[in-house]
């Protein structure tokens, strides 16, 4: 109790509202202060403690593209799908890509059909099912980030060690830094980026250290708390008021400078940068990961044939807008009606960290005005 304590005291919370208006001062509701979330899970809390309806007028929180799943294109979904219809093949995932529509189906649609699709908690259970099948292939999907990349490239380093020939990746993994530098050259003015916490305890809170030398945009890496948040925009703030762009950590339990060797390790030794496709954002060069030569037996892409019809995007869905900030959940002509977490028309909806859900759940009821951009 005394840890969860620390970050419900009132005193330190109503300090951090002060210093960020200070800090925010000369700036207002018309030309804001404008910081990004590029973490789902620090949507999640924004949305949840109320944290933009506490901040001054001069400073606005905008949601990026911080959700693996919201951030997958549905071709990739597509492909998962074909590959689940094989009659031989058992196909493992996360639980959030159970129910992420894809252009005519969905994992979740093509297990009801009868195809043998399994929600693991990781890759490492999957390749303990391929160990007990080994009669069958067994294909994760890998979706995500730096966060869980380190994990499926030991399974994969453990596939190739013990020699087991049915265990399959279909590789969606996707890196941070590429749509940040992507970003900080769009329509939108971002004075600073509240970077992710699980993300940067494994690449490091240098990785973006391009960000101020490059573009003059602040960075703190912020914890999942409400008051790390908020310590974090203060951190901000403060960065933007003094004109001093760099790179703090206010994570400092979790992140270090130069992050986790040994993940960073094991993700060069399994995996290849190569360009990836985003949902909203497009083909983002270097952005993806691939297996490298070394592990080619492994990729599912390759080792099976099927056919994918091209993709089609749910009529009306705009998913990548929001996931651009270019629009809140709300401007989107299906939230809430066509578009709910019982019946989704895009990922957004789906996941647990997804934008649109985080609206759903914790502000469509409150006043959301147009999003100045």
């Amino acid at each position: 109790m005394k840890y969860i304590d620390e970050f419900r005291r009132k005193e330190p919370v109503q300090a951090l509202l002060r210093s960020i208006t200070d800090c925010s001062a000369g700036y207002s509701a018309e030309a804001p202060m404008t910081f990004m979330e590029v973490c789902g899970t620090h949507t999640m809390t924004i949305a949840r403690s109320g944290i933009r309806a506490m901040l001054p007028p001069s400073v606005r929180l905008i949601s990026g593209p911080g959700c693996p799943v919201c951030v997958t294109p549905n071709a990739f979904i597509d492909h998962a799908v074909e590959l689940a219809r094989r009659s031989d093949s058992i196909i493992t995932t996360f639980g959030d890509m159970m129910r992420v529509p894809g252009s005519r189906s969905s994992l979740s649609m093509e297990r009801a059909s009868g195809s043998d699709i399994r929600v693991v908690t990781s890759a490492l259970d999957a390749l303990d099912l391929a160990k007990k099948n080994s009669g069958r292939p067994v294909v994760f999907l890998g979706v995500g980030f730096e966060t869980t990349a380190p994990t499926i490239a030991a399974s994969l380093y453990m596939a190739r060690q013990e020699h087991i020939s049915n265990f399959f990746v279909l590789s969606a993994h996707k890196t941070m830094p590429p749509p940040m530098d992507m970003l900080s050259r769009g329509s939108i003015a971002i004075h600073g980026y509240l970077c992710p916490g699980h993300v940067s305890a494994v690449i490091g809170a240098d990785a973006y250290r391009f960000l101020p030398e490059k573009y003059g945009i602040a960075c703190v890496v912020a914890g999942f708390e409400p008051l790390d948040i908020l310590q974090s925009i203060a951190m901000l703030a403060k960065q933007v008021r003094e004109n001093r762009p760099g790179v703090e950590i206010a994570y400092t339990r979790a992140v270090t400078r130069q992050g986790n060797y040994a993940a960073r390790a094991m993700m060069e030794k399994v995996f290849d940068p190569c360009d990836s496709e985003w949902r909203g954002l497009g083909v983002i060069p270097g952005s993806g990961l691939a297996l490298s030569p070394t592990y080619a037996a492994f990729d599912a892409g390759a080792r099976f044939s099927v056919t994918v019809p091209p993709p089609q995007e749910h009529k009306g869905c705009r998913c990548g807008d929001v996931l651009q900030a270019t629009i809140i959940p709300s401007q989107c002509g299906l939230f809430g009606t066509v578009c709910t977490p019982a019946s989704p028309a895009g990922p957004c909806m789906v996941s647990t960290e997804g934008t649109c859900a985080a609206y759903y759940k914790y502000l469509r009821h409150r006043e959301a005005g147009p999003l100045p951009v």
